[in-house]
């Protein structure tokens, strides 16, 4: 909704200007998220990484992030040679190849952090993590009987655990949608609400024997 604002002020503005190159740009006025004022930018900082600052939870939910998608990866690597459904291998697969990318654009995004930190008046410093606490964590416990199930008792684990997984994810990415502040860390956040609700209803509605 504010991206959207923001572009149709931008546009408003652009059009305003086009009738002579002497005229002052003025300012794009920004909207705020429910409650807050609205902030006035130059125009030359509208896009760049002055626009909208990340604050605590951004850092945080990537740092979190991060860490929850490895171990949906690590859950995902064991299905090929233990499922004996073709849809939970199906499953495992996408997993694969949407949250190895999406690792990755997390960790440009702390890299790109890290170099404009001191701008923003942090420290560039990224948070530590408590894995433990994380929602839909599984535990070792679990994931050392995930790795000693085969044929249907790993497919019924899986589904059990990475449902729980995603479940997880999908507290993490609402709690950002409503207390972050970067426009590239709630395109993630959007894009895990996206992703992971489609695949719990697609584990949902596997029937096992």
């Amino acid at each position: 909704m504010r991206v959207v604002l923001v572009v149709l002020v931008l546009a408003g503005v652009l059009a305003g200007c086009t009738g002579s190159g002497d005229e002052d740009v003025p300012n794009v006025i920004v909207p705020g998220k429910p409650g807050e004022q609205a902030r006035t930018l130059d125009p030359d900082d509208v896009g760049t990484d002055r626009w909208v600052a990340p604050n605590e939870a951004d850092l945080r939910y990537v740092a979190s992030m991060i860490v929850h998608h490895r171990q949906a990866l690590d859950m995902a690597a064991l299905a090929p040679d233990r499922a004996s459904h073709e849809t939970v291998r199906g499953l495992a697969s996408r997993i694969h190849d949407t949250q190895g990318p999406e690792i990755g654009a997390m960790e440009q995004w702390q890299r790109d952090f890290g170099q404009k930190a001191p701008a923003h008046g942090h420290s560039g410093k990224l948070p530590d993590v408590d894995h433990a606490g994380m929602p839909g964590m599984a535990t070792p416990e679990q994931l050392a009987a995930l790795k000693s199930a085969k044929g249907t008792d790993f497919d019924r684990l899986f589904l059990q655990l990475m449902i729980a997984h995603h479940e997880g994810a999908l507290k993490m990415a609402v709690e950002l949608l409503s207390t972050g502040s970067d426009v590239r860390v709630e395109e993630m956040a959007n894009d895990v609400v996206a992703s992971q609700t489609d695949e719990i209803g697609r584990m949902r509605a596997i029937t096992l024997p």
